[in-house]
């Protein structure tokens, strides 16, 4: 819609933007280290943030960065997981038939990580998003995939990525057992009006507009209603531009994001 207007080669602030054009922050730069850390010491991570700051997009990064002769990357998110399925979904990925057994899954699972492991000289690094919507039960079966050779060491890395709620739930007593077993904690906040401003600017040097298009006012405006999390600061840097290009406004200013921003942003849902 806005595209046309400011002469855009790619469409910025949508959750598709490759990861070789990603905005990296310290922080993010930070937690990237650690998983990439994870992944070659076959640990096991938590990463937690919440909703919108870059869980998601770091773990794409991750997996893109990640040789394929090196590693294999298993990918999870899904809140009604059941152990007989999370090994059968593993199994899936590797071009296993999928078994009725838990028992025998997970044994199929862990004889073609030795295959991978063995003769492929590949390791295998097991992602599982969304981590704070599995129950206890889940989360266990998770921890007793990491058992391995009377526990000498992991078979795999293991990433469990979800929101605050994991953390809190790990905190617990109950879940002591696989909170002692985590190696790498990861913590992603919001970001603050610096790297906020650098990651709009980012953004519209990855679609290709080669001027700036909003003020340093109207960033403030952003920074001020998301807060620094990503996810808010595209939201409303979209609306804000296809407002520009409808009021045919080659730069936009804070005026026109507060008047987005109370009409068509405040509200939605998020």
């Amino acid at each position: 819609m806005y595209e046309l207007f400011y002469e855009m080669k790619h469409t910025p602030f949508t959750r598709g933007i490759p990861t070789t054009a990603l905005y990296k922050t310290h922080q993010s730069s930070e937690v990237f280290s650690r998983l990439e850390y994870t992944a070659k010491k076959q640990l096991f991570a938590v990463l937690i943030g919440e909703p919108g700051t870059g869980k998601t997009s770091t773990l794409r990064r991750l997996k893109a960065e990640l040789s394929e002769l090196e590693y294999m990357v298993l990918y999870l998110s899904d809140s009604k997981l059941t152990p007989r399925s999370f090994y059968n979904y593993l199994l899936m990925q590797l071009g296993c038939k999928p078994v009725l057994q838990r028992n025998t899954a997970r044994d199929n699972l862990h004889k073609q990580i030795e295959i991978m492991r063995g003769m492929q000289s590949r390791k295998v690094v097991v992602i599982v998003d969304e981590a704070h919507l599995l129950d206890k039960e889940m989360l266990e079966e998770a921890r007793f995939l990491l058992n391995y050779r009377m526990d000498s060491e992991n078979p795999l890395a293991l990433i469990l990525s979800g929101q605050t709620e994991l953390w809190d739930k790990l905190r617990l007593s109950a879940y002591r057992a696989i909170l002692e077993r985590v190696d790498i904690e990861c913590f992603l906040t919001p970001m603050d009006f610096a790297d906020t401003k650098q990651y709009i600017e980012a953004q519209l040097l990855y679609s290709g507009h080669d001027s700036p298009i909003f003020t340093e006012d109207a960033m403030k405006s952003i920074f001020e209603f998301s807060g620094g999390n990503p996810r808010l600061i595209n939201r409303a840097c979209s609306q804000s531009l296809i407002y520009g290009s409808q009021m045919k406004q080659n730069c936009i200013d804070s005026k026109s994001v507060d008047t987005v921003l109370e009409n068509e942003v405040t509200g939605v849902s998020q």
